[in-house]
């Protein structure tokens, strides 16, 4: 596979961006090798700019659930484009767009719309700390809300892809409100909320972990969570700016019967432009300024380009049968996979919740970082190349997880796997 001119555009951007790279993950260093850059998508494929072809599943990090360029969502967006790419006042699809969501998502009572979802959960947050008059949060290990000051303290994705436990450049006064639990472990959640549940101002988490790898949550957590927020009057916000969407039109809290207080979306709502939004009940929306004293605000807000992508992306997932055909084709990547490591005698533990799910390198069960972290990381990295090789483009770390669209085929995912048959004989 010729690779050159990926690697003369790596060696240019090298000085000229920090890394090579406008997100750290992108730039390969967990699995060794050099990034391709990629030219177009379109579908379940992308084309790099040595022109090889690749089967997709990162999907831009999740959002693209309808594939690369769908014709409804980029028609949509060139109508858009035509009327103007951004007014810096009101429109009504920013209204409509809202309204989608409300409806997919009955916990979020109001809803305002950012530019992207670490804003959102930073905003989240601050409504969080303006409501409840308390300074502390409780996050999970393992788990990323984007890389505000006080939530990178054990957070994931590309922290733990670098191996970074936390940033330098955090004061330490910031990171001291922040406390940091296991996660599925509800005792050691327990404790921290006896002993601090005077200060907590809300308890922030993935429903799903998507960012050390998929982890779903383990029965009973997502509820004894809630019940014990609403015994000691401490929110409860879910981050689904990767669930929201993906796993079910109305998120992980549709699929587990569980009512946030305060929910994070994006990736998704925005149709694969930078958006992201937060809402939640009424009473906490409102102290949002104009309405309120917490203020939060931002020129591109309800950019009229993401939102009437958006707006066109959760009309196709709308659709009848559009959920069950995803289920269907990740169960059986996840088997086909799953049977070819077995043939191979690789130890993998596999973990999945609708079309995102995870191959990790463990032969021990996962349920939180500690557990995660015993994956193979050197042996993924050989697996993510033999695999790249054969045109399969898997997230470039093993704490990610994979995503399938409707546009994947039975054909992409025997083509993928064949490819890991080859792999794992190789490993």
């Amino acid at each position: 596979m010729n690779t050159s001119r990926s690697a003369r555009l790596f060696s240019e951007a090298q000085q000229l961006i920090p890394g090579g790279v406008n997100s750290p993950v992108r730039a390969f260093r967990s699995v060794g090798g050099q990034p391709r850059f990629i030219a177009r998508a379109k579908g379940s494929r992308l084309y790099d700019v040595d022109g090889n072809t690749y089967v997709d599943y990162v999907l831009s990090w999740g959002p693209m659930i309808l594939g690369h360029a769908p014709a409804p969502v980029i028609s949509a967006i060139r109508k858009a484009a035509g009327n103007g790419t951004s007014y810096g006042a009101p429109t009504e699809l920013e209204v409509a767009l809202a309204r989608m969501i409300r409806e997919a998502f009955p916990s979020m009572e109001k809803v305002r719309l950012v530019s992207s979802g670490t804003e959102a959960v930073m905003s989240a947050i601050r409504v969080a700390r303006g409501f409840t008059k308390r300074d502390s949060i409780l996050k999970f290990e393992g788990c990323y809300h984007g890389h505000s000051d006080y939530l990178l303290a054990k957070a994931g994705s590309g922290l733990a892809t670098l191996g970074i436990p936390d940033s330098p450049g955090v004061p330490a006064d910031f990171a001291k409100h922040t406390l940091t639990a296991p996660y599925n472990d509800i005792d050691a959640v327990k404790q921290l909320i006896a002993e601090h549940h005077h200060q907590l101002a809300c308890i922030i988490l993935e429903p799903i972990a998507g960012n050390m790898g998929v982890v779903p949550p383990a029965p009973d957590f997502l509820s004894a969570l809630r019940r014990l927020t609403a015994e000691h009057d401490i929110l409860l916000i879910f981050d689904e700016v990767i669930s929201g969407f993906r796993v079910n039109y109305g998120g992980a809290q549709a699929l587990y019967g569980i009512k946030p207080d305060l929910t994070v979306l994006g990736k998704i709502i925005g149709g694969g432009l930078p958006v992201g939004a937060y809402g939640g009940r009424k009473e906490i929306m409102d102290l949002i300024a104009p309405s309120g004293p917490v203020y939060q605000a931002g020129t591109l807000s309800g950019n009229p380009l993401a939102v009437t992508a958006g707006i066109a992306t959760l009309k196709q997932l709308s659709a009848k049968g559009v959920y069950k055909k995803l289920e269907e084709k990740s169960a059986a990547l996840a088997k086909g996979i799953g049977d070819a490591a077995k043939k191979a005698g690789i130890p993998l533990t596999q973990t999945r919740v609708g079309s995102m799910l995870t191959s990790f390198f463990t032969s021990g069960p996962v349920r939180d970082w500690n557990t995660v972290r015993q994956s193979d990381t050197k042996r993924y990295g050989q697996f993510f190349h033999k695999m790249l090789e054969q045109g399969i483009y898997l997230a470039p770390s093993q704490f990610e997880a994979a995503f399938l669209s409707t546009t994947h085929t039975s054909a992409d995912i025997e083509k993928t796997i064949r490819a890991a048959h080859a792999a794992f004989k190789t490993l």
